[in-house]
């Protein structure tokens, strides 16, 4: 090791020895400069340590829960479980809640930046055993708490992205698409399921969330796969398939990649109108407090985004050695900016939701897990933002915010949201582990 590689090993390690302080750059733009179509993009301030500021992972006090936007109320529909993450509605109104968290991952966190990754996720909350469940919620009593609740599935290997084609319900593994017979109504599914195909995984697995969305005429599924590296710092050769969202076709298995350069794509959407795929997409962290903004975009098929070698289009990151120039005169710009390291994770168009003014008009929910690469912390919160001619605009709404005390700890993170069959809003919190619903505030929370 080099003299300069060894100076700095001693100050990251001596770093995390007093707490994992905020080192780096403090943000000089206000969250606001990174949300919109045109976020503003400064130079990037690459310093010797990148900037850790995390939120402590506490869960919620019995007297506290989250703020909810003027006009609504909420409540929380399931408390007690163990690290929530996604969550499906079945037709029925029944609510499938992936209880989940990272699988082993033993290349990932060799050397001292892996290290200190471990111990940056461990405060954040999540460096606990995946539960590898997934839970069925029915019913709402007056208290606003489902009525009953069961295990759905289980033995499952860091589940995430859910979805019932006909009689057919498929989970997204973190290493397969797993398929399963169900029928209406049932509350427990005993069979063992089907392989329909592989997916990226192995011993880095750097991002292990997999999400799914059934095509509108149920033929195939849409699969995301996040990057296995912040900027290719494992090499482009375990990047394969990665970074990209997948069509695979439910009868023969055969898949293809229909848009790529996405470093950590989440969560998916059909947009009402146009029926355009959309999905967030959390960019690459250490080039400062103010970049990159993460951001949402519809998906051009075929469609390359930029990582590793450019962001927001074709800003290069001189990080990534070789350059590819020929494919970064190639990169899309994405529609919309939401903040820096705001992490969002979870994505559901407004259709069909019974929130007051402003969230009844075409637009989207997306849940934001929140930072740790910037300070002062962004995201945190459930926000909305307004669509308009199949586009966004203006600028996002906060709908539940409160997840950060005042003195900087966590005391949820929002991950997947999703809206039930009377038109609520759905907030899977996996460091508070409940399930939050947000109604009108006049509504009754029953079914």
């Amino acid at each position: 090791m080099d003299k300069k590689h060894s100076v700095r090993s001693v100050i990251i390690i001596f770093s995390v020895a007093i707490g994992l302080t905020a080192c780096g750059g403090m943000a000089r733009l206000p969250p606001s400069a990174s949300y919109g179509a045109h976020p503003t993009l400064p130079a990037p301030n690459h310093t010797l340590i990148p900037t850790v500021n995390i939120a402590p992972a506490k869960g919620w006090p019995d007297d506290v829960q989250p703020v909810s936007a003027p006009g609504t109320m909420v409540t929380a529909l399931a408390k007690d479980l163990d690290h929530p993450r996604w969550i499906y509605v079945l037709p029925n109104g029944d609510v499938l809640v992936a209880e989940t968290n990272a699988p082993p991952k033993p290349e990932d966190g060799k050397g001292i930046k892996g290290w200190i990754m471990k111990k940056v996720m461990k405060r954040a909350g999540a460096g606990v055993p995946s539960a590898n469940r997934i839970t069925l919620l029915r019913g709402i009593g007056p208290d606003g708490m489902a009525l009953t609740r069961t295990v759905f599935l289980e033995g499952l290997n860091s589940p995430f992205g859910m979805a019932l084609v006909g009689k057919d319900f498929y989970v997204a593994n973190t290493d397969a698409i797993m398929r399963f017979p169900y029928v209406q109504g049932e509350t427990r599914i005993t069979s063992a399921g089907v392989k329909l195909i592989d997916l990226p995984a192995g011993p880095i697995n750097h991002h292990w969330t997999k999400n799914l969305i059934a095509s509108r005429d149920g033929s195939k599924l849409f699969v995301t796969v996040g990057s296995n590296s912040n900027d290719a710092e494992n090499g482009m050769a375990v990047e394969t398939g990665r970074a990209a969202v997948w069509e695979v076709n439910l009868k023969t298995g055969a898949h293809r990649i229909i848009a790529s350069g996405l470093r950590n794509p989440n969560g998916l959407g059909w947009e009402p109108r146009s029926g355009a795929l959309w999905t967030v997409v959390n960019e690459r962290d250490e080039l400062g407090s103010d970049l990159v903004p993460d951001y949402m975009t519809s998906l051009t098929d075929g469609g390359f985004y930029g990582w590793p070698y450019s962001y927001y289009g074709q800003h290069v990151d001189e990080r990534v050695q070789p350059q590819r120039p020929d494919l970064v005169a190639k990169a899309i710009s994405p529609d919309y900016a939401l903040g820096t390291h705001t992490a969002p994770l979870g994505l559901v168009f407004a259709e069909g939701n019974t929130l007051p003014a402003p969230f009844n008009h075409d637009g989207i929910f997306i849940g934001q897990h929140g930072s740790w690469n910037r300070k002062p912390h962004n995201g945190y919160k459930v926000i909305f933002v307004r669509f308009k001619e199949g586009k966004p605009f203006g600028e996002p709404v906060d709908v539940l915010t409160g997840f950060l005390s005042t003195d900087g700890n966590a005391f949820g993170r929002p991950v997947g949201v999703a809206l039930d069959k009377q038109g609520a809003l759905l907030v899977a919190d996996d460091v508070g582990n409940r399930v939050w619903r947000v109604t009108a505030a006049a509504t009754r929370r029953t079914q």
